[in-house]
């Protein structure tokens, strides 16, 4: 009789933890299925109003020294036909070890060594060779190596904002901005749209010029990353990763963007540190073949780079 107690036991213990399998797989699939459904509705949402180019490009990148993934970010200034150049060159690091978050600003007229192009801006080596071109730079000049790549069309950034944020992201403006933005801004705290937040990121005509939009691009950054604590679930995050997607040509996949994406907005800190290179004082101003170019200690910066993404 006790036997068959037990057996009895053992039988409704068996079926109890089949049933919480079942719901355990039911509740896994169901989320794989919202996920993607919310990623196809923002994909669909922005189809047919992205010129990104599809062209797929060879990138031979690997995991920089330290362990960390690096994406090496560019938006392009194309007009026409003519062959871009980086109007924004950024090396973003994911450490997932440490939970770090790194973001490296490099001024696009850098006086650098181009493989196989002779000396130039560093900007011209996409254009002379695209990412894979731009990869090999960096490594040459600051050992630094990327593992991904991914061009932005800037168009991309306006609906990710206004997608992310409906209300805008508090910005504070530090002076009236207009020169060639397509917007005007007004000086004070308020929160911009996606329009006018890409105006704010891409003003550079004043005295401080390149610097001041790369510095204007990182404080933007770092607002936006801590913003996203407005997002009350990770659940849009599939959403979002389809509305930016056609605005993006990159040889990461979905997968690789859900996990960090994912990993960075459930984090309770979600600081974003930044370096800008040429770092103070390891720069001069030179015009070279009458282009108005910044001449830099390679030594000085390499060693300021590697400081800042092994700590």
């Amino acid at each position: 009789m006790r036997s068959e107690r037990h057996e009895y036991k053992k039988q409704k213990k068996k079926r109890k933890w089949k049933s919480v399998l079942l719901i355990l797989f039911l509740l896994f699939a169901g989320t794989l299925a919202y996920s993607y459904y919310q990623f196809k509705q923002g994909v669909s949402q922005s189809k047919g109003e992205a010129n990104i180019e599809t062209e797929e490009f060879e990138f031979n990148g690997e995991k920089d020294q330290y362990g960390g993934t690096n994406i090496l970010v560019l938006g392009s200034d194309a007009r026409g036909e003519e062959k871009s150049r980086a109007d924004t060159i950024m090396v973003a690091q994911y450490h997932p070890d440490k939970g770090t978050y790194k973001l490296i600003s490099f001024m696009r007229d850098m006086y650098v060594d181009i493989p196989g192009h002779g000396q130039n801006r560093i900007n011209a080596a996409l254009a002379y060779g695209g990412p894979e071109l731009l990869r090999q730079t960096l490594k040459e000049n600051f050992d630094l190596d990327t593992q991904y790549y991914s061009i932005v069309d800037f168009e991309g950034f306006v609906h990710l904002i206004d997608e992310a944020f409906p209300r805008g992201v508090e910005i504070d403006v530090e002076k009236r901005m207009s020169a060639n933005i397509g917007v005007t801004l007004e000086p004070g705290l308020q929160r911009l749209d996606g329009e006018h937040l890409l105006g704010y990121v891409r003003f550079r005509h004043d005295a401080v010029g390149d610097f001041g939009r790369v510095e204007r691009q990182q404080k933007v950054m770092k607002e936006v990353a801590s913003q996203f604590t407005s997002l009350q679930t990770i659940t849009k995050l599939p959403k979002l990763i389809g509305v930016v997607t056609p605005f993006v040509n990159t040889n990461m996949d979905t997968g690789d963007m859900l996990y960090m994406g994912k990993d960075f907005i459930s984090k309770d800190s979600r600081n974003v540190e930044t370096l800008r290179v040429p770092v103070d004082g390891t720069f001069e101003n030179q015009r070279i073949n009458g282009a108005a170019v910044l001449a830099i200690n390679l030594e000085e910066n390499k060693a300021a780079i590697h400081e800042f993404l092994s700590k």
